[in-house]
């Protein structure tokens, strides 16, 4: 192996692990959106047995647009970490 073969397999294996340190962390953002979609599911339920319906759904609709916002600004690094 030469030297700038290398050097081109440490350049792609630190490409590799930044692409899966990013996945995880893509993971754990999923996880943490699904758990709390569950948890505004549960409070959802809960407020409608207590009359609530209408400021609990404009307050999950408000934060599930939170939520699909700050994942939208992910895909673009995402991307680059692949490209790179």
């Amino acid at each position: 192996m030469t030297m700038y073969e290398t050097s081109e397999l440490h350049k792609r294996v630190a490409r590799y692990e930044s692409a899966v340190d990013e996945l995880r962390a893509a993971h754990q953002d999923i996880r943490t959106v699904l758990t709390d979609q569950v948890l505004y599911e549960r409070w959802q339920h809960i407020g409608a047995e207590l009359g609530f319906t209408i400021a609990v759904q404009a307050a999950a609709a408000a934060g599930q647009q939170q939520e699909l916002n700050a994942m939208n600004q992910q895909i673009p690094q995402m991307a680059e970490a692949w490209a790179g």
